[in-house]
């Protein structure tokens, strides 16, 4: 997956070192997706400045906050939108709640 997007980007790596497979919820979608053992999902998140800039969510300027318990984890992904991709890039889910790909020259 190469798109280019206007502003910045951010990837999250969420690795499943468990045997059980590991709940994942991205907000503020509520969008709840299973890690399996063993596997690693990226969460992609876009930039809604043109800068790159990042609302923060404890901490100002932070694309990401994550809340972990032993069969969860919460990503709050700081972006205008949000997709989800394994390690070599490739889409975990096909909805990727419309983030809007840029031409690079913009």
């Amino acid at each position: 997956m190469s798109e280019m997007f206007a502003g910045g980007t951010a990837r999250l790596l969420v690795g499943n070192d468990g045997e059980e497979p590991l709940e994942l919820t991205v907000e503020p979608w509520a969008d709840i997706h299973r890690i399996p053992p063993k596997q690693t999902c990226v969460v992609v998140t876009h930039s809604p400045t043109g800068d790159g800039s990042w609302s923060g969510t404890l901490r100002g300027d932070e694309p990401f906050q994550v809340d972990h318990r032993p069969d969860s984890v919460t990503v709050w992904a700081n972006g205008e939108c949000f997709h989800l991709s394994d390690r070599e890039g490739n889409a975990i889910d096909a909805a990727d709640w419309h983030c809007p790909a840029r031409n690079p020259a913009t």
